[in-house]
């Protein structure tokens, strides 16, 4: 009896111990073992009342046994003496053993069990169906709902434990870019966009031969089309349309130019980027500009910028990369370009400078004092201790970056 004890306990534990995911796999990929057990638990309240009824008659009927021979041995001493003998050899041999074992390889005590407990369900079915019935009422007695659907979906923040502890089973760098594609509803246009200043235009308002000297030695794929001002943009050109034009036709002006372009694609700031993406794929378009609730433009975003976000830079990006822009010291402190990206910088060193109302370590400085500071000024964020060392052009050009000890690690040092 204890050992059949033990062998219902086991298959409870393991059958509750399996990965759900990895079963609905396997049962998927054909494994005869992994269906039946996915079978079995697709009704858990039967399972575990199959379980529960073997378990406690096995028990039970151990328990009369035990006495009766202790008392024929020992008389009422006998009583005790089973007792204690029995209540050992359950918890050990039936309980503790092996729902040990159950729970450190539950794939090799659940897909066996299967065999015998799908049969023994058949079985015992009446059985098993009266003590739900009874068990349900008395739940609905206290106010217990009991038709409640168990959902098996996934959170994103669950999604994301899986992926920090799937490390040992995938590259460190897959498992970086799963975990972009999770972040990526969290960040939007405006945190990766080139902005207003640094875009590149043409003026078409310009002599034609600085337009045609411009397009022979742009660096990018786009170039935005406008008139005097970038609030005035005409177009998006294709420089490679461009440059097609100019050896196919022998009449190539800024008319022609100005019928090559394609119509501008505007973006909302604040647009998630998993949003955008979608969007960008739906209205085949490559590259837009975003712009304010006023209409103003605030930047430019290409489908490479959010494809960066997931797998890294591309070698062909012609921004400076976080490696340029930051010159670690063996003090402890970081050596930090003013228009480093105050998100990449949180990541790659784990720390917590406020990027809600900036994009730039300039842009947070400006926003915190209010006014362009001077060079040789030391400014207190959070927990860092930020050393301005060089402005130029109205903009902060390099920092000094030191996170303050916090009281944890000061006692630990």
């Amino acid at each position: 009896m204890v050992f059949v004890s033990a062998y219902f306990s086991g298959s409870e534990t393991g059958m509750m111990t399996l990965n759900r995911y990895k079963l609905r796999h396997q049962a998927k990929s054909g494994h005869r073992a992994a269906r039946r057990v996915e079978k079995l638990l697709r009704r858990p309240d039967r399972l575990i009342s199959l379980v529960l009824i073997g378990n406690n008659l096995v028990n039970i009927l151990a328990s009369s046994l035990a006495t009766i021979v202790g008392m024929r041995l020992y008389g009422d001493a006998g009583v005790a003496i089973a007792t204690g003998i029995l209540t050992f050899a359950v918890l050990v041999f039936a309980e503790v053993l092996p729902k040990t074992v159950a729970a450190l390889y539950p794939d090799k005590v659940a897909y066996p069990s299967s065999l015998l407990l799908g049969p023994l369900q058949i079985i015992m079915m009446p059985l098993v169906w009266l003590l739900n019935s009874i068990t349900r009422v008395l739940m609905r007695m206290v106010g217990i709902k009991t038709d409640a659907a168990i959902s098996s979906a996934l959170s994103k923040e669950e999604l994301r434990t899986i992926v920090y502890e799937s490390r040992s089973l995938m590259s460190n760098r897959n498992q970086d870019m799963l975990l972009s594609v999770l972040d990526l509803e969290k960040v939007n246009v405006d945190d990766i966009m080139v902005p207003r200043n640094e875009i590149v235009g043409i003026d078409i308002n310009d002599d034609w031969k600085s337009i045609a000297r411009q397009l022979s030695h742009s660096p990018h794929g786009r170039i935005v089309l406008y008139r005097n001002s970038l609030d005035d943009t005409v177009g998006m050109l294709r420089v490679r349309e461009a440059w097609r034009l100019m050896t196919e036709k022998k009449e190539f002006n800024k008319e022609t130019l100005l019928r090559a372009a394609d119509e501008i694609y505007y973006i909302p700031e604040g647009t998630p980027l998993n949003t955008q993406l979608v969007k960008f794929q739906r209205n085949k378009k490559k590259v837009g500009l975003v712009v304010d609730e006023y209409g103003d433009i605030k930047g430019l975003v290409t489908i490479e910028d959010i494809l960066e976000e997931i797998v890294g830079d591309f070698t062909t990006s012609m921004s400076p990369s976080l490696a340029e822009e930051v010159m670690p010291q063996s003090d402890g402190s970081v050596l930090i370009e003013g228009s480093a990206n105050i998100r990449e910088i949180n990541k790659a060193f784990n720390w917590t400078l406020p990027e809600e109302e900036a994009r730039t370590i300039n842009g947070m400085l400006l926003e915190v004092l209010q006014e362009i500071p001077s060079a040789n000024t030391r400014v207190k964020i959070g927990n860092y201790d930020i050393d301005i060392l060089d402005v130029q052009e109205n903009m902060v050009k390099q920092v000094r970056i030191k996170p303050k000890k916090t009281v944890k690690e000061s006692v630990g040092s």
